[in-house]
């Protein structure tokens, strides 16, 4: 990633450069893509907001990352208060005639400021409830939960030690053939239960791979391969941030339902433990509200859709000047932040 783009805070994984670029190669639409930087007036980076033209009857500007994405946000420097209203301007420019249509947004990012700069209509709307934990070892997890509970989950434990269920975290060079194993798990997990169809298609599975390789390389994401008898019977990707872990996809061979392991508790004493140690302050399990996840009383998060329209001015300062980036249809190149300033609206090769 751009060391311009990669000092402004990441607040999670799914802002990185690795996770948007691989989400446009496999997903994007040419001609779609939008990209809007701010910078200082000595070329600094201090704001970027990376967007794409949806389909639709209503023209709309909307964030990268679509379903498979389940935080959504911008990019501000902290340390310039400026940058939020300057890109609250540039994002007007950059959307007239259009509506800003922002999903996914969780309580405290970033495009919050941009939100509260905004002048013209606005609207918050509920969108998907996400459930998280403090980022605790295990021991601190079974205090908030029922004694009773907590004697049945410690007894699944020692089960787990008794088998010899080995956690590997892999590598980046191990990250290609991790990936394969843990999908082909995933599809044997939920054969017969309605999986959902784009986790199993080519396209995710090479977004995954391209994505992953360089997050585990940079600490944004850790694969966790769990091994009997030296075969890999569960697998874990879990994408971080300085501030947040969150489990996103795992698979599990269905002989272990057979032996009556609690893959869900593996999985969470695991992730308890790199995640404390991490120092990071959360714990979540993304979106959805199942069942497992209930017996560990989260606390509940909900996402915001963030709908804006109309024209927006920001008075100028000398700490930023705005600039739209329309991006040509073709993905940003690797080693570019989100997109080339001098990119120009058009199709393939525009």
């Amino acid at each position: 990633m751009d060391g311009a783009v990669r000092a402004l805070l990441l607040r999670h994984p799914f802002q990185s450069h690795s996770w948007l670029h691989s989400w446009w190669v496999s997903y994007g639409r040419p001609g779609a893509l939008r990209v809007v930087l701010v910078r200082r007036e000595d070329g600094g980076l201090v704001a970027a907001a990376p967007l794409m033209r949806a389909r639709g009857p209503l023209p709309v500007l909307t964030q990268l990352g679509g379903a498979i994405t389940d935080f959504t946000d911008v990019l501000l420097d902290d340390d310039c208060p400026e940058a939020a209203p300057a890109l609250a301007a540039a994002l007007a420019r950059a959307a007239r005639g259009t509506v800003l249509d922002l999903r996914e947004v969780r309580p405290g990012a970033a495009v919050e400021r941009v939100f509260a700069h905004w002048r013209g209509p606005r609207r918050r709307l509920p969108d998907s409830l996400c459930l998280e934990l403090p980022a605790v070892p295990m021991e601190g997890l079974l205090e908030r939960i029922p004694s009773g509970k907590a004697q049945r989950v410690r007894a699944k434990l020692r089960k787990l030690d008794a088998l010899g269920i080995d956690a590997h975290v892999v590598s980046g060079e191990e990250v290609p053939a991790a990936l394969d194993r843990l999908l082909e798990l995933h599809r044997l997990q939920w054969q017969g239960r309605g999986v959902t169809a784009e986790h199993t298609s080519e396209r995710f599975a090479q977004h995954l791979t391209r994505a992953v390789r360089p997050m585990v390389e940079r600490g944004d994401a850790m694969v966790t391969e769990f091994r009997l008898s030296g075969d890999v019977v569960a697998a874990d990707l879990t994408l971080m941030s300085p501030r947040l872990a969150g489990g996103y996809l795992y698979g599990a061979d269905p002989a272990l339902r057979a032996r009556k392991v609690d893959v869900a508790t593996m999985l969470l004493r695991h992730g308890a433990r790199e995640t404390s140690t991490g120092g990071r302050a959360t714990l979540s399990m993304l979106r959805g509200s199942e069942p497992y996840k209930q017996h560990w009383r989260p606390e509940p998060v909900r996402n915001r859709r963030l709908l804006l329209t109309g024209r927006a001015t920001a008075p100028s300062s000398g700490c930023a000047r705005a600039r739209p980036t329309p991006a040509a249809g073709r993905p940003p190149r690797r080693g570019n932040a989100l997109g080339r300033p001098r990119a120009r609206r058009g199709g393939d090769g525009g």
